[in-house]
């Protein structure tokens, strides 16, 4: 018990995720964009061998 609930709000917010269109800001995004470009990774990162680049992102691992 108690799982129908949890199920119903995540459907909930899925469908109002998917048919919502929200405001976008597209001159912030691009301020951001643009900003990040300016050298976010340091050269240290690039000139790893052994780096696959994959080593940042996390799948959900606990």
């Amino acid at each position: 018990m108690g799982r129908g609930r949890a199920k119903a709000k995540q459907t909930k917010v899925a469908r109002e995720l998917k048919y919502s269109s929200p405001d976008m800001d597209i001159e912030a995004l691009q301020r951001e964009l643009s900003s990040s470009e300016s050298g976010e990774w340091s050269s240290e990162d690039r000139d790893d061998s052994y780096d696959d680049g994959y080593d940042d992102y996390d799948y959900g691992r606990r």
